[in-house]
């Protein structure tokens, strides 16, 4: 081991010691003490220590830093150094002396190291026992202080992650120490104040002002069920000494005195839950789509379970007999428990009630019924003994029945189940309760009445299409029809094909203007009108005219017609439109033409003349006829969409069935904004009919 080593020398070795962290606060001196009891190393922190300077120290008598050393006999060993050797490691305190005189308590450590060539040397480590016992004194205060200390303390890193706090403040959230380390705070203390809490905590860990008793109200994962009020105080880690910067805090639960706070922190909770139902159920007339709405409105927030059932009468009118069996269809369900639940609320769609249930109570008084899951609860009211044991397994403990009343009309019913981690129903989550039913059974309402419209049109739009098209030899026809998407009403489409006189046939293609039963309605007369002037022989702009003056009477404002008469004996068609998109015409190689000097106004317009155009179709030409549905889409241009129908067309033609389908799957890909109707007819001469 080196043994001249100068003043200013900084060599690193097996031991050193530097300034730093705890090092700036307790001076260490390292020295070393060879077989003859002088000192043969003197590291950095001897000269602070014992204000020799190496070449002092150096080779001198280990005896100069004790202050009490006895005289020793030639040859005595120096007992510090002795008891390194003889015991391996020895600790304790001896009095020693600074080269100006002066004497102070120094806490030593020895132990034997083996130096260069094997020889023995006594390391001793050095401190003063006054800065020792500071350090010691200051560690086991804050050792005692978050090991008893009934205040929650915390201290954070400077992402608001906890990185060390005491078992008060885990007992508070509910969670072990080590569920806290490394997550952020606002994971654990979850708060409903749009972040305020958050941004306090930043503006102390970046601005350096403490916050001294800030009421807090919080809820956390530990504790779900509880509300709390905290007064929390922070102050900024300066990072000094090497460690890291943060936030250090002090947490105390003033729940009980806070009691209003709580009270309002739940009302606030309330109020957006409230909130966010208004803005998320309803969004649709889609009886399905509401109840769902509901059901994610309450769970999590409010409940740990939902489902939605509407109410199957067994007899018009719809009224309700407590002496019946109840039966609902469950239209939506949700939970956050485990299995079973799951299977509880979503394992059925159609749900009987025996008389005297718990729904029939709720019915018969109009209002909502709380009620314990226990026995007499499951016995009155689940039918199946498989499903009695599901609920009595799924770890609900109360529930919550709500009617759903609109217009008079009771649509069904809401239940909100609660397990025993969260507190049973209060008056205000009664209210609560009854204002989400409410407002569902008004939207259900409403969709369940847009559904009968929906329906009845539908109904007459299907009756009042073809249910069969008139055949001939000299043309083949495949048709579609396609509605358009559950939230669009039903269009004013329709299509026909008209056996002629002289073997001619007529193809018609029309658009009611607006949807619902007012197009549907319209639609009818004006197909059957159609038809019935197409009898007469008359030419397909005269017809037009007659059925814009039919269009007029009937107050039918705005509709589109093409009207094809096809000749096989000549092979040409006269065509006559009125406003409608123009015919594409496939001829037999493949080329794709557009009919487009066809003219006209829309129906309704009235005081415009309709114009006949006529084109010749060669043998097995490929005529095609549909409404605006096809061709125009949002965010596409209908020339773009007529340059994609020609594309589709130009395909193989074969199979008109199989054609028509290949044309609508590449023109809707989806379900279509608007009604779409599709024609194909392929043409033949009379000499070379079939």
């Amino acid at each position: 081991m080196p043994s001249d080593r100068s003043e200013d020398e900084r060599v690193p070795g097996p031991l050193r010691s530097e300034p730093g962290t705890l090092l700036e606060h307790v001076r260490v001196a390292v020295l070393g003490i060879d077989e003859h009891d002088r000192i043969c190393y003197w590291g950095p922190g001897a000269q602070d220590l014992f204000g020799h300077a190496p070449a002092e120290a150096l080779a001198g008598p280990a005896d100069i830093l004790l202050a009490d050393a006895p005289p020793r006999a030639p040859g005595a060993p120096l007992p510090l150094a002795e008891r390194g050797r003889t015991l391996g490691y020895w600790r304790g305190r001896m009095r020693a002396r600074h080269r100006d005189g002066t004497v102070f308590d120094c806490g030593f450590r020895v132990f034997p190291v083996t130096g260069v060539g094997g020889a023995s040397v006594v390391m001793a480590l050095a401190s003063r026992s006054d800065q020792l016992d500071r350090v010691k004194t200051n560690l086991a205060f804050l050792d005692s202080l978050f090991e008893t200390c009934p205040i929650g303390l915390v201290m954070l890193d400077e992402d608001l992650r906890y990185v060390h706090l005491n078992q008060a403040l885990a007992d508070m959230d509910g969670l072990s120490i080590a569920e806290h380390l490394g997550r952020r705070m606002d994971e654990i203390m979850i708060t409903s104040d749009d972040g305020e809490y958050r941004r306090m905590l930043r503006e102390v860990a970046q601005e350096g002002r403490p916050v001294v008793g800030a009421l807090v109200g919080v809820r956390t994962p530990g504790r779900p069920d509880r509300d709390q009020v905290r007064s929390v105080s922070f102050f900024p880690l300066s990072g000094t000494a090497g460690s890291r910067p943060g936030l250090g805090g002090l947490l105390v639960d003033v729940t009980d005195r806070e009691q209003a706070i709580m009270e309002a922190t739940a009302g606030r909770r309330r109020l957006a839950l409230l909130n966010h139902a208004a803005a998320t159920i309803g969004t649709t007339l889609d009886v399905n789509v509401t109840a769902r709405e509901l059901v994610d409105a309450a769970v999590p927030d409010f409940a740990d379970a939902s489902v939605v059932e509407v109410v199957q009468w067994m007899d018009e009118p719809e009224v309700f007999d407590p002496e019946r069996p109840l039966i609902t269809r469950r239209i939506a369900s949700g939970t956050t428990l485990p299995p079973p639940a799951t299977e509880l609320v979503s394992g059925l769609e159609q749900v009987t009630y025996p008389p005297g249930s718990a729904i029939h109570r709720m019915l018969g008084t109009g209002s909502i019924v709380a009620v314990p899951v226990d026995d007499e609860f499951v016995t009155r009211t689940v039918v199946h003994r498989d499903r009695a044991q599901l609920l009595r397994d799924s770890g609900l403990t109360c529930i919550l029945i709500a009617p759903l009343i609109a217009r008079g009309t009771v649509q069904g019913l809401a239940m909100f189940g609660r397990s025993a981690a969260r507190p049973a129903y209060t008056e205000q989550d009664h209210a609560l309760a009854a204002e989400l039913s409410s407002r569902a059974a008004l939207c259900l309402d409403n969709a369940r009445l847009y559904s009968r419209v929906q329906d009845i049109a539908l109904t007459l739009q299907r009756a009042l299409l073809p249910s069969a098209l008139a055949t001939s030899p000299s043309v083949e026809v495949a048709h579609r029809y396609v509605p358009g998407s559950h939230i669009t009403e039903v269009g004013g489409d329709w299509y026909d094909v008209i056996s002629l006189p002289g073997g001619r046939v007529a193809l018609v293609v029309g658009d009611v203007m607006g949807h619902g039963v007012p197009a549907a309605a319209a639609m009818g007369r004006l197909r059957i009108t159609a038809k019935a002037l197409a009898r007469h022989n008359q030419e397909p702009g005269d017809l037009l005219a007659e059925l814009d003056a039919c269009a007029q009477e009937a107050g039918i404002e705005l509709a589109t017609c093409l009207y094809i008469s096809y000749d096989p004996a000549t092979g040409r068609a006269r065509i006559a439109s009125a406003g409608h998109p123009p015919p594409l015409v496939r001829h037999p190689d493949g080329a794709v033409e557009t009919i487009s000097d066809v003219l006209g106004v829309p129906l309704g317009v009235g005081g415009q003349p309709f114009a006949t155009t006529e084109a010749h179709l060669p043998e097995g030409a490929v005529l095609a006829l549909y409404t605006d549905g096809l061709i125009e889409a949002r965010g596409r241009d209908i020339e773009e969409g007529l340059d994609a129908a020609r594309a589709e067309l130009s395909g193989e033609c074969g199979d008109l069935e199989a054609a028509a389908d290949r044309m609508l799957a590449g023109l809707l890909p989806g379900p279509p904004d608007d009604d779409t109707v599709l024609v194909l007819a392929r043409v033949h001469r009379a000499h070379s009919a079939p």
